[in-house]
């Protein structure tokens, strides 16, 4: 399973420098010059390997110049990568209370009462915030629709990565349908 570290949002200058939105809490590490960062354009298949030349931030995010990337154009043809790794190559989660989104993705969402409200589908990251992306359950009309929950303790008090569970208490009206 890969976990995007970071997105390719445009090319910056004339020289083949990248406009990165970071997606990891270990940028100076994902990013280092020197590093083998894994690319892959949206919607394809094939990763290729790309050598970290050099990062600097820049208005809250990171320009980053690849091995032999020099051009604007050659930039402009990477516009949308997803720098990815591998889940495998993850250390644990060392703090309790913190967790990788392929940890949190596929389990099931339920009311303190036993109610299931569905499946994480996937954790959207927003200026405001992370939000859990749930596909509501058969159970839980309509069937299939998504119901975003922010992921903060006062809504989301437990989360059990070993029982495949997460326990939710919103506020009324957060889980009606529109």
């Amino acid at each position: 399973m890969e976990l995007v570290v970071g997105r390719v949002a445009k090319s910056h200058g004339v020289r083949g420098e990248l406009v990165v939105e970071v997606r990891t809490d270990e940028p100076d590490l994902r990013f280092a010059p020197g590093s083998t960062l894994k690319g892959r354009l949206p919607k394809a298949k094939q990763i290729n390997q790309y050598v970290v030349e050099s990062a600097r931030e820049h208005s809250g995010r990171l320009l980053v110049r690849l091995d032999g990337l020099v051009t604007r154009e050659a930039a402009d043809a990477l516009r949308g990568m997803l720098f990815v790794i591998d889940t495998a190559d993850l250390p644990p989660s060392e703090e309790s209370d913190e967790y990788y989104d392929h940890e949190l993705e596929g389990l099931t969402v339920q009311l303190g009462d036993g109610t299931v409200v569905g499946k994480v589908r996937e954790v959207l990251h927003s200026a405001a915030g992370e939000l859990l992306s749930i596909t509501a359950a058969e159970g839980f009309p309509p069937a299939g629709r998504e119901i975003l929950v922010p992921f903060v303790n006062a809504m989301v008090p437990t989360v059990s990565i070993a029982d495949s569970l997460i326990v939710i208490d919103p506020p009324e009206g957060l889980l009606d349908p529109e």
